[in-house]
């Protein structure tokens, strides 16, 4: 049998099958699939170009306009806190200085009334201990008087004893007179 002059790649291959190995490579539609090629990938830059990349650059633009918006936000209530923080340290500030001052009021008045209460107390005991030392003094100005006659009773006294006569009372008023000089 002879066989055909010009033969198809479909002739020996099974049903369902391509011949020829893998399409891209194949020199006989190469040039058709560059030009496909070509077609799709202008018509997808296109709807690139035309739709996609603006709206893309719109979700950009918003979240970058949101970015700022809440940096802006986040600067203003900083600032806010900032104040409120300041605000707060400068009433604390003066509150503690209200303290301090009516503390020192406070001890101020309690002072000058202890110094007062401390003056009737002194001014008390010193009228008190001048009214001791009158009595004092005049207890003593009695004692003073009766000593001497004491004295003399006990002098009497004591020489009758250790003699057995009893001396005279000139006599005993001369020597305990003696004495008490000198």
């Amino acid at each position: 049998m002879a066989e055909p002059a010009h033969s198809t790649s479909t002739e020996h291959v099974p049903k369902g099958e391509h011949g020829g190995g893998f399409p891209p490579f194949n020199s006989q539609t190469f040039a058709s699939q560059l030009i496909w090629l070509a077609i799709a990938f202008i018509l997808l830059y296109v709807l690139m170009a035309k739709w996609a990349l603006p709206q893309v650059g719109r979700v950009i633009d918003n979240r970058q306009k949101r970015i700022a918006g809440d940096i802006a936000e986040a600067e203003r209530l900083k600032e806010q806190s900032d104040a409120a923080v300041t605000a707060y340290e400068k009433a604390l500030a003066d509150a503690r200085a209200r303290a301090q001052g009516i503390a020192n009021e406070t001890r101020e008045k309690q002072a000058a009334a202890a110094d007062a209460a401390r003056k009737r107390i002194e001014d008390q005991l010193n009228v008190k201990l001048a009214e001791a030392e009158k009595a004092i003094a005049a207890t003593k100005q009695t004692a003073m008087a009766h000593v001497r006659a004491v004295a003399e009773d006990a002098a009497g006294a004591i020489v009758e004893r250790l003699i057995g006569a009893a001396p005279s009372k000139k006599a005993v008023a001369d020597a305990v007179a003696d004495v008490l000089k000198g």
